[in-house]
């Protein structure tokens, strides 16, 4: 592991220019890698998960098409 030390205005230049040299299916999967860790990364806000949810309920005459 090599430790670099640089501006935040380097490593970002940097990290724009790597990412800009990808084709753009390789940005695609970059963009989905990087949503996924994001989504992994610990926080202290606890989600309610049945708070502000949208569901849309289909219904026909009284029977449910789809659950």
């Amino acid at each position: 592991m090599q430790i670099l030390f640089r501006t935040k205005e380097e490593a970002n230049k940097e990290q724009q220019e790597y990412f800009l040299s990808l084709a753009p299916a390789e940005r695609f999967y970059e963009f989905l890698s990087l949503s996924e860790r994001i989504s992994k990364f610990p926080t202290l806000k606890k989600v309610n998960k049945d708070k502000d949810n949208f569901v849309i309920s289909i219904e026909t005459h009284g029977e449910k098409l789809a659950n």
